[in-house]
C-alpha cells in the first residue's frame, strides 16, 4: 500500500531465455531494477494486474528511463480497461520524450479467462479476481517439451548419428536408406510439462483462482494480512496470509509459493507471522523480498 525503507511496492520480473517481463509496476521499481544484473533494458511486455496507484505508479518513470537507453524494441503493455488512459495521460501532462513504439492492450472482458499475450513455446493467461476494483492475476505457462531422447534406442533402431537425430528430438520422423520409417515415439519418453508462473495480487478469496495456478512452478501470491484480521480482508478485498496458503494447497501441483504485497503495519520481524499461518496449509511457502532472485528450473 506504501512504500517502506527497504520494501518497495509489488513488482515482479520474470525472465525467460532471452524475454523479460514485467508484473505489476509499484512507485520505485526502475531503482530496483537498476541495481540488479539483469538486461533489463529488454523488458518486451508489462503486465497490470489492476490501476490501484500502488501497482502503476512505477510506469511513468519506467516508459521515461527506457527512452534513455536507445531502445528500439516496441513495449508492450498489458492490462484490465483504463490502463491505457493512465498512460496516454501520463505521457500528456509529463510531456514525456518517448522514442520507441508502446503498444497498450487494454483486456476487454477482464471478467473472462483468456490468453492475452502469447509467443514462441509459451501463454499467458489472464483471470478474474476479486478486489475494490476490476483486477486480473496472470500465469504464464510454458508448451509441453519433447520426452528425452534415448541414443541408444536410436542405434538399435538403425538411425545414424547425424541430422536424422535432430529430426527425431524435433518431433519429425525420419526415413531410412532401406525405406523403413522410425518415428519420435519409438526413441523418445514421454512428452514432459514445461514451467509455470503464477502470479496473484489484490484479492479477496476466490475459488475459481485455485483451477488457474494448478501446478505452478512457482506462484506469487499476496497475503497482506493475519488470521486475526480476516474480517478487515474481507472488507479490503485483500488475501491473509492463511487464506493464501489455502489456494496453493488446494491448487495442487505447485512447487512453491512466495507472499507478497504486505501490509505497512508489519514490521519485518513481524512477517514471519504471516509465512507461518500460510505455512499451516502450505509448507513451501516463502517471504518475498525487494530483489530477492529465484531459478524456476525444469524438472524431467
Amino acid at each position: 500500500m506504501m512504500p517502506l525503507p527497504g520494501r518497495h511496492l509489488t513488482s515482479v520480473l520474470l525472465r525467460r531465455e532471452g524475454d523479460l517481463f514485467l508484473f505489476d509496476c509499484g512507485e520505485g521499481t526502475q531503482v530496483s531494477l537498476r541495481s540488479l544484473n539483469l538486461r533489463w533494458k529488454k523488458i518486451n511486455t508489462i503486465f497490470i494486474s489492476h490501476t490501484h496507484a500502488d501497482h502503476i505508479t512505477g510506469l511513468p518513470g519506467i516508459l521515461m528511463l527506457s527512452a534513455q537507453v536507445d531502445r528500439t524494441e516496441p513495449l508492450v503493455i498489458i492490462g484490465p480497461p483504463i490502463i491505457k488512459e493512465y498512460i496516454e495521460t501520463s505521457r500528456k501532462v509529463l510531456n514525456m520524450y518517448i522514442n520507441y513504439e508502446i503498444e497498450v492492450r487494454e483486456i476487454e472482458d477482464p471478467s473472462v479467462p483468456q490468453v492475452v499475450y502469447e509467443g514462441e513455446g509459451y501463454k499467458v493467461r489472464s483471470f478474474p479476481v476479486k478486489h475494490s476494483r476490476v483486477c486480473v492475476g496472470y500465469t504464464l505457462e510454458e508448451d509441453p517439451r519433447p520426452g528425452v531422447f534415448f541414443p541408444e534406442k536410436a542405434k538399435e533402431a538403425g538411425v545414424p548419428v547425424g541430422p536424422m537425430w535432430s529430426n527425431l528430438q524435433q518431433g519429425k520422423d525420419v526415413t531410412l536408406k532401406d525405406g523403413s520409417t522410425v518415428h519420435p515415439e519409438d526413441v523418445m519418453g514421454d512428452e514432459r510439462a514445461g514451467r509455470k508462473f503464477s502470479f496473484v495480487t489484490d484479492t479477496m478469496y476466490k475459488d475459481s483462482i485455485i483451477e488457474e495456478v494448478a501446478g505452478s512452478d512457482l506462484l506469487i501470491c499476496e497475503g497482506m494480512f493475519e488470521k486475526d484480521l480476516a474480517e478487515s480482508a474481507r472488507e479490503k478485498k485483500h488475501l491473509t496470509a492463511y487464506q493464501a496458503g489455502i489456494i496453493a494447497s488446494k491448487a495442487g501441483g505447485i512447487k512453491k509459493m512466495g507472499l507478497i504485497h504486505y501490509s505497512p503495519r508489519y514490521t519485518e520481524k513481524q512477517l514471519k507471522k504471516l509465512k507461518k499461518e500460510a505455512r499451516e496449509n502450505f509448507e513451501n511457502t516463502f517471504l518475498c523480498k525487494d530483489q530477492m532472485v529465484l531459478k524456476i528450473p525444469n524438472t524431467d
